[in-house]
C-alpha cells in the first residue's frame, strides 16, 4: 500500500501561460495530447466515462436546452479519461497557480513573495514529481467507493509522494496540502464521473471522513495553527466538500470571465475571493490572527474595488502584496484551493458541452 511508479509520461511537460492583462497564468487547458483517449476493446482499466465524441472539444457553454442542430446532437460513444490524464491535469493545475501573476504574497513569475526556500522552478519540479502519486491516487480509486481501505490507501500514497517531492525541491514543503485536496478530487473524479463539480467534492468529503488508523502523529504546522485558532483548516475543508472551491473560487472565476476579465484577472479574483473567506492556516501558522485578518481585509477591498480588471482593483491588489510581505506571510492553504479549483474547473469544461 503506498507504492506508487516513478516513471513520469513522455509527454508530460508543464505548458507555457498564454494570459493576457496582468501576465503569467492563463492558459486554458493543458498542452499533452490525448485529454480525451477513445477506448479501442471497452475493455480497459481506464476511467470509463460517456461523452460525445467531437474533432476539438470546445471549452465554450453548451447551447441551451432544446437548441442546437442536428448535426450537434451527435451519438454519444464510450470514452475514457485515463488515470495519466487525470494526474496530467492534476500537475497542470499546480503549475497554472504557480505561475499566476501577480499573487500576493505568494511564488508567482515575479520572485519569491514571502518565501526564502520557494521559487517558481521549485514549484514546477514539485508539480512534476507528484505526478505519479497523481496517477496512482486515480489508479486506486478506480471500481472502488469511499471507504476506509481507499482513504488509507489514498493516505499513503500522498505520504509517499510527498517524500519524492521534498526530494525534488530539496527539501522544501512546495504542496503538502495540494496533496490532500488534489488526491481528494482526484478520486472523486474517478468515483463520481462526469457529475460536475459538486458531485466530484461531495464524493472525495465522503473518502476524507474515513479515519485513517496510519496517520503520523505528529502535527503539521497548519495542523497546529488549526488546533490553536480553532480554524477548519485543509481536514476540515474537505471534511464539508471542499466549499472554499465549488462554491466561492468556481462561481467567481466564471462570473468574472462572464463579465469580461481576461482568463489571468478571474483566477486572480477566484484567489482572492478564497483568501476573504477563509480561515488559511499559512497565514495563521506564520503572522497569527492579524495577518489573517489583514489578508482577509485586504482580498475583501480588492474584490470591492470591482476585482483585478478593474485599475482601482489593480491598486488594491498592490497594496495588499505590499502588506503581506512587510508581514512576511504567503495565503498558501488559498493557493492549494485555487489549484483545486482550477483542476475541477478543466475537468467542468471539458465536458460541459455534454453535461447540459
Amino acid at each position: 500500500m503506498g507504492k506508487i511508479d516513478t516513471r513520469t509520461s513522455p509527454s508530460f511537460s508543464p505548458p507555457s501561460p498564454r494570459g493576457r492583462g496582468l501576465g503569467g497564468g492563463g492558459s486554458l487547458g493543458p498542452s499533452w495530447p490525448g485529454l480525451l483517449e477513445a477506448g479501442a476493446d471497452g475493455k480497459s482499466d481506464n476511467f470509463a466515462i460517456r461523452a460525445r465524441t467531437r474533432a476539438d472539444p470546445s471549452p465554450c457553454p453548451p447551447p441551451a436546452r432544446g437548441g442546437g442542430t442536428r448535426k450537434e446532437s451527435a451519438q454519444y460513444l464510450p470514452v475514457v479519461l485515463s488515470p495519466d490524464t487525470l494526474a496530467d491535469l492534476a500537475a497542470w493545475a499546480l503549475v497554472e497557480e504557480a505561475e499566476l501573476t501577480p499573487k500576493p504574497g505568494l511564488v508567482d513569475r515575479r520572485g519569491s513573495g514571502a518565501h526564502r526556500d520557494l521559487d517558481l522552478e521549485t514549484l514546477r519540479r514539485s508539480a512534476r514529481a507528484l505526478r505519479p502519486a497523481f496517477r496512482a491516487m486515480a489508479e486506486a480509486a478506480q471500481g472502488r467507493q469511499p471507504a476506509q481501505s481507499l482513504r488509507e490507501e489514498l493516505a499513503a500514497i500522498g505520504r509517499a509522494g510527498e517524500v519524492h517531492m521534498m526530494a525534488a525541491t530539496g527539501g522544501s514543503n512546495a504542496h503538502r496540502g495540494a496533496i490532500w485536496a488534489l488526491g481528494l478530487l482526484l478520486a472523486g473524479t474517478v468515483i463520481a464521473g462526469p457529475a460536475g463539480p459538486r458531485r466530484i467534492a461531495a464524493t472525495a468529503a465522503a473518502i476524507a471522513q474515513w479515519p485513517d488508523r496510519f496517520a503520523p502523529q505528529h502535527a503539521s504546522n497548519g495542523e497546529r495553527a488549526r488546533q490553536e485558532h480553532g480554524a477548519g483548516g485543509a481536514r476540515g475543508e474537505a471534511w464539508d466538500g471542499f466549499p472554499h472551491v465549488v462554491a466561492i473560487a468556481l462561481p467567481v472565476l466564471q462570473a468574472s470571465r462572464a463579465a469580461g476579465a481576461t482568463e489571468t484577472e478571474a483566477r486572480l479574483d477566484a484567489l482572492l475571493a478564497v483568501m476573504a473567506s477563509l480561515d488559511d492556516t499559512c497565514l495563521l501558522h506564520r503572522g497569527g490572527r492579524p495577518a489573517l485578518d489583514a489578508a482577509q481585509a485586504g482580498a475583501r477591498a480588492v474584490l470591492a474595488a470591482g476585482g483585478t480588471a478593474t485599475p482601482a482593483g489593480r491598486a488594491a491588489l498592490q497594496a495588499l502584496d505590499a502588506d503581506l510581505l512587510a508581514r512576511w506571510v504567503s495565503p498558501g492553504g488559498s493557493a492549494d484551493l485555487l489549484a483545486a479549483a482550477l483542476f475541477l474547473d478543466r475537468i467542468d469544461r471539458s465536458f460541459a458541452p455534454w453535461n447540459a
